[in-house]
């Protein structure tokens, strides 16, 4: 049996289904015109007619609210759970799955004390006439919400969660793995089931038609649907005036999942990529597996965590408050997530942003893959590395080497790097910034012009291009690979090598000797290690 020996042939040659897909999605069920204190103070007094704005004009509301649930338990012949503190109400929901049957309905509804925003009101005291005045305010409060846990034949199971306290709000946890797996079952289209995926499709390009149709139009028909089955506090008359619920994305996950052929082939992965990827998660990275800009500004933390639970690692990427993950699944597939946990980073909340969202999460998903192969295998041809070694002329230019040790070559290469995958590319003075530095200097002591010469022979070996109609440039392909094996191999094989060994004493004295043999032995049992042929 061959193993394999890169993260690139591990993709390659071992991935036997792929499907990129929604994940879980947790969403903010409101109604839009009361999240401002002005627009409360008008249902109070606009909609409901009070003299004086007061929540207490919507007690028997809350009341009649509860009510409706207690009275929905019992006429549906559902149980009503009150769950403990720390209790995992997804231990819960899965022994009633085990007991359920049906094509859909309500599972069961459960009850918790959670924090929530609230509106209340004080009393004021007005300081000219000494009267007191109600006066409502935003506020937080520990207070009943109320769990429907229900079956849904296109979503399978889901829950929705209701706030018990004026203004009302909600939540909508669904899955779309579920989604997939119930859509599959009804067309009739035979798979295996992974835990919240699949593992195998009799039809691979229906499953990712199923995972790509999954949008905002399906989601809101499946909240609509729901909300004219179960109780909620809004009465027709609310309804009539524009008082309706709304939808807004809180977190969204995106993941890609690739099944592979053999449980090695996913070990040997994440030994290559932590191996080589412990720095991903530094700003400049994280800004490029999300082109999004990253400053000293930007809030939110960006960091790269391996963690090992047991003898399956995990490696965690985060940027702002959103984070990508990417794991062994139960031993059979690599996992790559990412998981937004705030969407007003990449645009707005509102539902009808799922599209852009969904473009952004598996773009940094397959951004995140593309980086791990390339740092992984950046390997140039002896040809390639040759041609880099001398002066060339290109189309009646002269280009001036590259080098491999010199000074200039490794500095310009490693600045570049800092640009990868940045979709706007960059300009001398970009690169002139990040040039200077490496060299040792202030960005004032490098002129334009030195810059411009820097430039000129990159793009002359076809390592950087500019974009039409700018003055901005960006790497190509091969000089991604070619700035990768410079840096790699000078910084991690020549510079940690060499140190040890140089001499120290006059070459023709004993101690010269004894350190050129240890030179020589050392780079010969590196040779040996990497399976290089002498």
């Amino acid at each position: 049996m061959k193993l394999p020996h890169s993260v690139c042939e591990v993709l390659r040659n071992h991935v036997v289904l792929e499907s990129e897909c929604i994940d879980r999605m947790y969403l903010n069920v409101y109604v839009p015109q009361l999240q401002r204190i002005g627009g409360v103070v008008w249902y109070l007094r606009g909609h409901l007619g009070q003299r004086f704005a007061s929540t207490a004009g919507v007690a028997p509301k809350t009341e009649a609210f509860v009510a409706s649930i207690e009275r929905f338990v019992a006429d549906q012949g559902v149980e009503l759970v009150s769950f403990g503190k720390h209790q995992r109400k997804d231990d819960v929901t899965q022994q009633y799955l085990q007991q359920f049957d049906a094509d859909e309905g309500v599972l069961y509804v459960g009850r918790a004390q959670e924090k929530a925003r609230v509106v209340r009101t004080e009393r004021r005291r007005s300081a000219t006439t000494g009267m007191t005045y109600p006066w409502v305010v935003d506020g937080s409060a520990m207070v009943n919400h109320y769990y429907f846990y229900c079956v849904d034949e296109d979503f399978g199971p889901f829950f929705l969660k209701f706030c018990s306290y004026f203004p009302y709000n909600a939540k909508l946890c669904i899955n779309g793995n579920e989604y997939a797996k119930c859509q599959l079952r009804k067309r009739g289209i035979e798979f295996e089931a992974l835990d919240n995926g699949v593992l195998s499709c009799a039809d691979p390009k229906a499953l990712q038609r199923i995972c790509d149709g999954l949008d905002d139009k399906k989601i809101d028909r499946l909240l609509r649907k729901w909300l004219a089955r179960l109780h909620h506090p809004f009465d027709r008359h609310d309804r009539r005036a524009g008082y309706r619920y709304g939808v807004s994305i809180l977190q969204a996950e995106f993941a890609l999942a690739q099944v592979l052929d053999r449980p090695v082939a996913g070990r040997i992965f994440f030994e290559q990529v932590i191996r080589e990827n412990l720095d991903i998660g530094r700003p400049g990275q994280v800004q490029l597996i999300f082109d999004r800009r990253v400053n000293r500004r930007t809030p939110g933390g960006f960091r790269t965590r391996v963690i090992t639970e047991g003898v399956t690692p995990s490696l965690h990427v985060d940027y702002k408050r959103s984070r990508i993950k990417q794991y062994h699944k139960e031993a059979q597939a690599l996992r790559t997530e990412t998981t937004i946990n705030d969407t007003r980073d990449f645009g707005g909340r509102l539902l009808k942003n799922l599209s852009e969202l969904r473009r952004i999460g598996f773009a940094a998903n397959r951004r995140l893959l593309q980086i791990e192969q390339i740092s992984h295998d950046c390997a140039l041809g002896d040809d390639t590395f040759q041609h880099l070694q001398r002066p060339r002329q290109i189309e009646g230019q002269r280009a001036s080497a590259l080098r491999f040790g010199d000074v200039n070559a490794q500095a310009v290469l490693n600045a570049v790097l800092m640009f990868v995958f940045v979709a706007r590319g960059f300009t001398n003075k970009d690169l002139r910034q990040h040039f200077a530095v490496l060299l040792g200097k202030r960005a004032d002591e490098i002129s334009p012009g030195r810059m411009s010469y820097e430039l000129r022979r990159l793009r002359l070996h076809g390592l950087i291009e500019r974009l039409p109609k700018t003055h901005r440039y960006r790497l190509t392909d091969e000089g991604l690979r070619t700035a990768l094996f410079y840096t790699r191999v000078y910084s991690r094989i020549l510079r940690p090598a060499m140190a040890p060994v140089v001499p120290a004493a006059p070459g023709n004295s004993p101690q010269a000797l004894r350190q050129f043999h240890a030179t020589e032995a050392a780079v010969n049992s590196w040779c040996d290690e990497a399976h290089i042929a002498a």
